[in-house]
């Protein structure tokens, strides 16, 4: 799970990646209808192709 884990990300890491707000990465993440790869608690991992989706939503 270790590695599985290390190629997920949460909101939180996905707006420090990308230097903004976790609030703007939470619009985007509801705006594209992005669902989680995995859930641990209240937390939710994305993957690297959900980040990516996010970064392209943001430039815009």
């Amino acid at each position: 799970m270790a590695a599985e884990k290390s190629n997920l990300f949460s909101a939180g890491a996905i707006a420090k990646e990308l230097g903004v707000s976790g609030a703007v990465v939470s619009k985007a993440i509801k705006a594209l209808e992005l669902q989680p790869e995995m859930k641990k608690g209240a937390c939710s991992y994305y993957s690297k192709e959900a980040v990516a989706k996010v970064k392209k939503s943001i430039q815009k």
